[in-house]
């Protein structure tokens, strides 16, 4: 994976457990809703400016190092 530290974290404290970006109380999962409904990246930054821009690709670029070491592995 090309990041030591992912750009997201779960916390019991913070929502519940949810997976958010750090600093934040953006869940990634909203994230992923915007780009899987076709909105922009720009857009999901936009309303959400807490999020910075390379901690959304950051996250993106690890699930995306993810899912191929997982299909690799299989």
């Amino acid at each position: 994976m090309r990041n030591d530290k992912l750009p997201i974290h779960s916390d019991p404290e913070v929502m519940g457990g949810t997976p958010v970006f750090i600093g934040t109380r953006v869940p990634f999962q909203t994230l992923l809703d915007y780009l899987e409904a076709g909105d922009p990246l720009d857009e999901f930054l936009e309303d959400f400016p807490s999020v910075e821009r390379a901690q959304a690709i950051a996250a993106l670029e690890a699930g995306k190092d993810l899912l191929i070491a997982r299909v690799n592995a299989a």
